[in-house]
């Protein structure tokens, strides 16, 4: 078998064992080790094994995903998630669908402090849900705006996804960063219109509030909120600025976390230890699917399937639009199985050089592939978002929660299409730094 026809073979058995139910970080390994093995030699596939995750592991770039999962989840353990959604829900509880509205916010919010958009999904939804519920919102509204609106988690600065995405295609991970605000907060808007629009049609699916707060209520909730600002100001603020980098500023926002908790008496040394335990426990498993992809990598790298790809494109002429929307396309069925990180990282070594042979620009395809990956955890059978919600709320049928979060759907038809239109929207802010 050559070399190229092993490369395919591959990459099908990947898809087969994720099928039956495989690790994807063990998947991803196993198929480069033995693929690298019939290529190049038991010798060499071991000497790789050897090198590469050291290499990879010890990129400096990388100690950011700890930093800014230890600031997520001491910022949800010091209560942050409660006051932020408190002041959404004072500001924007007299909109139709107001408490849909103000979760939407706070996912929103919450974004600027966790890179992950499970952990932003449940952090607000354990808050939220059962409020809305509480004041008769429709289960699938209820459900489906915080599945839906935690994917902010990876696109609103900081992100997981953004990191890695930024690492393996050798650009800036902090202007990859400034790329994903615009979009963020033009998801945030649009999501926000489709709730009102449809409460307002349909008045069942969210009853008006009683309450009518006051402007001076109004401005007091905001006094405890002013963590997230803060956070938002010291992470985003120093990497638009150029004073830090994603690295030093994870590290400061996690260092703000703490001392925030602190201050207000918040943090307990048990929950201090909890939020250690989870980011440890959270970027082990990253960087183990990480390494799998980086072998990955390898292998493709040596079968040829990239260049192959590459020059098939090119040979075609293939329109970039064209290309971009065939992405959305394969990334939007992978995302239906597979979980964001595996997606990302099982499909970068095969598109990426394509990318670059048609002169993509990447800080631009990176916010998309975000936003591909971000339907993907919405989208059935396995909608990571939505499952996580479920656990939340086990009474509630997962059908209901699917079609909850299928209305989003739409609106992210709206956005992708806009972001595709108008690549501005995600390289302006770029464009601006230094």
């Amino acid at each position: 078998m050559s070399s190229l026809a092993l490369g395919f073979s591959g990459f099908a058995a990947i898809i087969v064992l994720i099928g039956l139910r495989v690790p994807v970080g063990l998947a991803l390994a196993a198929v480069a080790i033995g693929g690298l093995t019939l290529i190049a030699g038991l010798d060499v596939a071991l000497s790789l094994l050897r090198i590469l995750p050291f290499d990879f592991i010890s990129n400096w770039d990388l100690s950011a995903i700890p930093m800014f999962l230890l600031m997520g989840a001491v910022a949800h353990r010091a209560g942050m998630t409660a006051n932020l959604f408190e002041a959404a829900r004072l500001w924007f509880g007299g909109l139709p669908g107001g408490l849909a509205v103000a979760t939407n916010f706070a996912c929103a919010g919450f974004a600027a402090a966790s890179g992950s958009s499970l952990a932003t999904a449940m952090a607000i939804g354990r808050i939220t849900i059962p409020e809305m519920l509480r004041h008769g919102y429709h289960p699938g509204l209820a459900t489906g705006v915080v599945a839906c609106a935690g994917t902010l988690g990876i696109l609103i600065p900081p992100s997981i996804i953004m990191v890695i995405f930024g690492i393996f295609a050798e650009i800036s991970v902090a202007k990859l960063f400034i790329a994903g605000v615009i979009p963020g907060l033009l998801t945030a808007a649009i999501y926000a219109g489709q709730i009102v629009l449809r409460c307002k049609l349909n008045p069942g699916l969210a009853p008006m509030l009683d309450e009518r707060p006051t402007w001076r209520q109004k401005w007091r909730s905001l006094s405890g909120v002013w963590p997230l600002p803060v956070l938002v100001l010291g992470v985003i603020g120093g990497i638009y600025s150029g004073i830090a980098t994603p690295t030093e500023a994870g590290a400061l926002g996690a260092f703000l976390a703490v001392v925030i908790a602190l201050v207000q008496r918040k943090l307990t040394l048990a929950a201090f230890r909890e939020a250690a335990r989870e980011s440890v426990f959270s970027t082990a498993s990253i960087f183990f699917v990480a390494i799998g992809a980086v072998l990955l990598t390898r292998f493709m790298a040596l079968s040829g399937v990239p260049v192959f790809l590459a020059d098939a494109v090119r040979d075609l002429a293939l329109d970039p639009l064209w290309f971009v929307i065939s992405l959305a396309a394969i990334y939007l069925v992978l995302g239906c199985f597979l979980d964001p990180l595996g997606m990302m990282l099982l499909t970068l070594p095969v598109f990426l050089p394509m990318m670059i042979a048609i002169k993509l620009d990447l800080f631009w395809f990176g916010v998309l592939l975000v936003k591909f990956i971000e339907i993907g955890l919405i989208t059935p059978p396995v909608g990571l978002n939505v499952y996580g919600i479920k656990v939340l709320v086990p009474d509630i049928p997962l059908g209901v929660l699917f079609k909850g979060a299928a209305w989003f759907l739409l609106s992210e038809a709206v956005i992708v299409t806009l972001l595709i239109a108008f690549p501005q929207l995600s390289l302006w802010l770029p464009s601006l730094m230094s």
